[in-house]
């Protein structure tokens, strides 16, 4: 089977300063999503529903969190060859230097993956949203004899400028490629793309940040050590030199870049028929199993909600909102257009007591809460309101930052009662 000549390799990303605060304490794959995974849980899912079980996950910022995660995660058989390690930034007596590309992380790491038999590596982004059959790609790329592939997705003129955009011919292979290009060089820079995404007003075929190399090839590429991004110069200057294919995709994916598009993709989730599907038995997203009480409501009015396990609610109202685990609600609040990561502990009444704790870990009561990501252990005094809007200005306190209109409070701030932002 293919699956088992190929080595995963997802990039944790940067510092991730695009999702700041988010990633303040932790690495962008770490960052909590859904109520109950993590980023990198979706590549990994991908993964192993695709039977590619032998995966090395790249980070240097912030890893600590993420190591935990992937410990007390994926566990597999001691019969098996599956594993899922994190390799971290090292100095070694060869390199002293952080990770300063996409390729150069992968360089710095080949000693690695070169301890394992592979005939292809495949390359993953930690930090998008999407469910996708690696193994048909890998045939696709089998079967065209490339020596790389890149997976490909449509999108708009306006999305465009984000991304590496290519053009290929009536067999796949690309034939050209620009990294970001400007607005004015769009014209150029279309593509024959399908009637259904044609009808959506998708017409530039963008790279997902997702390739397949054979491993000589592979090899050979990452011995220069001048080149240091695969989107920037790996991708560009191959396609003249080796058979690179595009494997077009036109299911849902979303790059989780900044601090909008990842609250979008979490609100998306409460939709009627969400874009993602978590319900999908032959596409499950894995994560940690944490042995937690059922969720308890009274009397909530909930509308299009996503509640996840362990939380205590007595909010009037929830409205297209993600609750995330152990998250606890006082009386009388108004949530809507909100994600709420939820609590890493439960609070004791001991513990309370002890420490003359004023204000509860999760959200008070008579409170309202709108468009606002409210990170892990927050703690949310009564009758505080909190409203993002598309009129405010990009900000900065202790407590909480404005992006896009969208308040986000940081991981363990403190609201007291009688608050307004």
């Amino acid at each position: 089977m293919v699956n088992n000549k190929t080595l995963a390799i997802i990039l944790g990303g940067g510092q991730g300063t695009r999702l700041y605060p988010l990633t303040e304490s932790r690495s962008k794959p770490a960052v909590p999503i859904a109520g109950k995974y993590r980023l990198v849980d979706i590549p990994i899912s991908n993964c192993i529903n695709s039977e590619i079980k032998r995966m090395y996950v790249l980070t240097q910022f912030n890893s600590a969190s993420l190591n935990k995660h992937i410990k007390n995660t994926y566990h597999f058989s001691f019969f098996s060859t599956a594993f899922v390690d994190i390799l971290a930034a090292e100095q070694t007596l060869g390199n002293t230097k952080w990770f300063q590309g996409t390729a150069d992380a992968v360089r710095q790491c080949m000693h690695h993956f070169l301890q394992h038999e592979f005939e292809y590596a495949l390359i993953l982004s930690g930090d998008q949203l999407y469910q996708m059959d690696y193994n048909l790609m890998l045939e696709a790329h089998i079967k065209s004899e490339a020596k790389i592939t890149v997976g490909t997705i449509p999108v708009h003129a306006n999305d465009a400028p984000a991304f590496g955009i290519l053009k290929s011919d009536q067999d796949n292979r690309i034939t050209s490629f620009i990294e970001k290009p400007a607005t004015e060089l769009l014209p150029d820079w279309t593509s024959d793309v399908s009637d259904d995404m044609k009808a959506q007003g998708r017409h530039y075929l963008a790279s997902m940040g997702i390739y397949i190399f054979n491993r000589d090839l592979l090899i050979e590429l990452m011995n220069d050590p001048e080149t240091v991004d695969f989107g920037k110069e790996i991708i560009p200057q191959s396609i003249h030199k080796h058979k690179t294919m595009s494997y077009p995709f036109e299911g849902y994916w979303t790059d989780i870049g900044n601090i909008s598009s990842f609250f979008e993709a979490n609100l998306g989730l409460s939709d009627e028929i969400p874009k993602f599907n978590l319900y999908d038995k032959n596409k499950r997203i894995f994560s940690r199993a944490r042995m937690l009480p059922t969720t308890k409501l009274s009397g909530t009015k909930m509308i299009n909600a996503v509640i996840a396990d362990g939380c205590i609610i007595h909010a009037a109202s929830i409205e297209r909102s993600v609750i995330g685990i152990r998250a606890r609600i006082g009386k009388d609040s108004v949530i809507r257009n909100t994600y709420v990561m939820g609590s890493d502990y439960y609070e004791t009444l001991e513990e309370i007591e002890h420490f003359h704790i004023e204000i509860l870990m999760g959200i008070g009561e008579r409170c309202t809460i709108e468009n606002v990501i409210v990170d892990k252990n927050c703690r949310v005094g009564d009758d505080v309101t909190i409203q993002g809007r598309p009129d405010l200005e990009d900000t900065e306190t202790d407590t909480y930052v404005v992006r896009d209109g969208i308040v986000v409070l940081k991981k363990g701030a403190v609201i007291k009662s009688g608050t307004v932002i």
